[in-house]
């Protein structure tokens, strides 16, 4: 007969798994309805049910969700390419810029007579370039992206009165070029559809690829992601490049929007974007910025400004309640970091 020591008996894998903590483990788990990570989508359904209770006639309207969806497309593809100079670690304030003085380029040359097809690619051509100068600057001249590209801005505010001479473009837009704006399509804007493409472009890239695997070690430390043998330069270069091309994209899709081009289009978007996007970055994938968080976080405000209006809140409810969600947004998300 055989007997087993203390320390043999209490390793045994005979002996009765333990049940008490797995089973409160479990439960736990059972109750836990995601807040960490959905809470926006439940703040989102909650504004939709206090306006239907409260403006009904208004609110709760075919017309009123497709002016939602369709006007938000905008702000949601500027704050798409927000997110990759983001999960770098540098920032671009000079996306809006970019967006507002391609309107003025794209508006332009059509007004010249050039044909659509070359304007647009000029366009795109030209925001890639400005995101060229913004990453040399920022790369190799070791200049802070808050810095460089702010002045960038700045410089492309003055582009965009001179292009436009200080007046508003409305001559020169074709009916094919309008159309890629305006045309619905399954009863919806077609913006809104090149904003689900570009967000699942972006989705796919930065979830499933090496790359954005790259983009957010470099933006989570920059260091050690050169240690590891990433090129945390031409990460960093090749981030703000693509913000600024999708940015010059979206002033594009703007001009077939409106049909005009204001010198002063592109600032007002700005403040959103940014909010979208830090908004989003305590949503889904919390703690960091991501592409379905950021679309939850657009449509969030998007519905609450909207409701707040239809309900006869005064025309600055709009900055107020973007400004308000930027703080909060700034605020949460540093309180997940230092939770994570």
């Amino acid at each position: 007969m055989t007997t087993q020591s203390p320390e043999e008996t209490a390793t045994s894998p005979k002996g009765p798994p333990p049940t008490g903590g797995n089973q409160a483990g479990r439960g736990r788990r059972k109750i836990n309805l995601g807040l960490d990570r959905f809470s926006g989508i439940y703040v989102w359904v909650a504004i939709i049910v206090l306006f239907a209770i409260w403006i009904p006639d208004t609110f709760m309207t075919e017309g009123n969700f497709r002016i939602i969806a369709g006007d938000q497309a905008i702000t949601a593809m500027l704050a798409i390419g927000l997110i990759v100079p983001l999960a770098a670690g540098v920032f671009d304030l000079s996306i809006a810029g970019v967006m507002g003085f391609s309107v003025a380029m794209v508006s332009y040359q059509l007004s010249k007579g050039i044909s659509a097809p070359i304007a647009i690619i000029t366009t795109l051509l030209c925001g890639a370039l400005i995101g060229a100068v913004n990453g040399f600057v920022v790369v190799k001249l070791n200049v802070d992206s808050f810095i460089a590209t702010l002045g960038m801005s700045s410089i492309l505010l003055a582009g965009t009165y001179w292009v436009t001479d200080g007046k508003q473009i409305t001559e020169g837009f074709t009916d094919g070029f309008l159309d890629l704006g305006s045309k619905p399509f399954l009863g919806l804007p077609l913006p809104f559809f090149y904003m689900i493409a570009v967000a699942a472009v972006m989705y796919v890239i930065l979830e499933k690829t090496p790359l954005g695997r790259y983009l957010y070690a470099t933006g989570g430390n920059r260091q050690a992601a050169r240690l590891a043998g990433l090129r945390v330069e031409r990460i960093m270069f090749g981030a703000l490049v693509t913000s600024a091309t999708v940015a010059a994209l979206t002033g594009v899709i703007l001009a077939a929007k409106l049909g005009t081009a204001a010198p002063d289009i592109g600032p007002s978007y700005l403040l959103p974007a940014f909010s979208a996007v830090f908004l989003g970055s305590t949503q889904i994938r919390a703690g960091r910025v991501n592409v379905l968080g950021t679309l939850i976080a657009i449509y969030l405000l998007a519905t609450g400004v909207k409701g707040l209006q239809l309900a006869g809140a005064p025309s600055y409810v709009n900055d107020l309640f973007n400004g308000l969600a930027l703080i909060v947004a700034v605020a949460l998300a540093a309180r997940t970091a230092r939770r994570a």
